[in-house]
């Protein structure tokens, strides 16, 4: 076996020379033929390639075809990065529809509230909030008009849409507001449709609370909360909310005013309701236009008229 080894490579080692000289001859040779600029060389040189390269026709498809899957594979991936921009596009398509949609809510509701007329007698003053002079405890900012303005103490605050607060400090130029979110606010309301009359008490939330209900049970989220007149705290007939039901199953109130962006608030003068303390003449009608009574009934008299007596 090794004598078969050794023979056959004393075979192929000169075999393998030859081989590679041939080879070598081969390449100079078309390097000089391709280098020499000769008018019968360069006739050679086109006869060449018109004989040899259509023959290698099928040598080059799959070299074309590795371009073209190549090609593909480059318009696959501009597809897949098309594709993923337009998904974010849709995206934020989607989150512009959102916001559409909540302004066309919220003009809806604009121009629902301007067909809304409120008491002639509640004038206004229109303040620029200064500062936020809130704290983690307490929820107030301050206006720049004040007891120059005619504003006085207790006066209810709008920021245009709905209920704010009240006026809790008044200066000669500038007056603090309570909002409604504070936890020393404590408002009458009445409940729409239902009718019914509760207490809003803030907590430092954005969604203060409702108590004192008469029947809770008639209540359901989405009802109208307007002010009431009771105790002569505010007028009655502003806006202030929509009942919610939160987690806890308490019920609170969302505030029509955006408390996020107070830049300007509307003080409205409100006038003292004239009370009537003594009660007036007794108007009786005239006999004379009374209806036919049965027997046994009396009319009643009329003014300067004499109480009958039994004889």
């Amino acid at each position: 076996m090794a004598s078969d080894r050794q023979t056959d490579q004393d075979y192929v080692r000169p075999v393998r020379r030859i081989l590679i000289g041939v080879m070598v001859v081969f390449l100079s040779a078309v390097f000089l033929v391709w280098r020499i600029d000769s008018p019968r060389v360069e006739q050679l040189r086109t006869d060449l390639i018109d004989t040899i390269v259509p023959s290698f026709d099928w040598a080059m498809r799959p070299v074309t075809r590795v371009a073209g899957m190549l090609e593909n594979l480059q318009s696959y991936a501009r597809i897949v990065e098309q594709n993923q921009e337009l998904r974010r596009e849709l995206q934020q398509m989607r989150a512009w529809r959102e916001a559409a949609l909540q302004l066309e809510q919220r003009n809806a509701q604009l121009l629902d509230l301007n067909q809304v007329r409120i008491d002639p007698q509640l004038t206004h003053v229109t303040g620029v909030v200064m500062a936020d002079g809130g704290s983690p405890f307490r929820r107030s900012v301050l206006l720049n008009v004040g007891a120059r303005d005619g504003v006085q103490d207790g006066w209810a605050v709008m920021d245009g849409l709905g209920l704010a607060g009240r006026i809790a400090g008044v200066g000669n130029r500038t007056s603090r507001v309570v909002l409604l979110t504070d936890t020393a606010s404590s408002v009458p309301v009445l409940i729409q449709p239902s009718g019914q009359r509760a207490m809003l008490s803030g907590d430092n939330s954005v969604f203060p609370l409702l108590e004192f209900i008469e029947t809770p049970d008639e209540l359901r989220p989405g009802d109208r909360v307007i002010s009431s007149d009771d105790g002569g705290v505010f007028p009655a007939g502003l806006l202030i909310g929509e009942v919610v039901q939160t987690r806890d199953r308490r019920l609170r109130v969302r505030l029509a005013a955006d408390f996020g962006r107070l830049e300007f608030l509307r003080v409205m003068r409100s006038r003292p309701v004239e009370q009537i303390l003594h009660t007036g003449s007794l108007i009786v009608p005239d006999p004379q236009r009374l209806p036919d009574l049965p027997d046994g009934v009396i009319a009643p008299a009329g003014p300067g008229a004499e109480s009958p007596v039994d004889e």
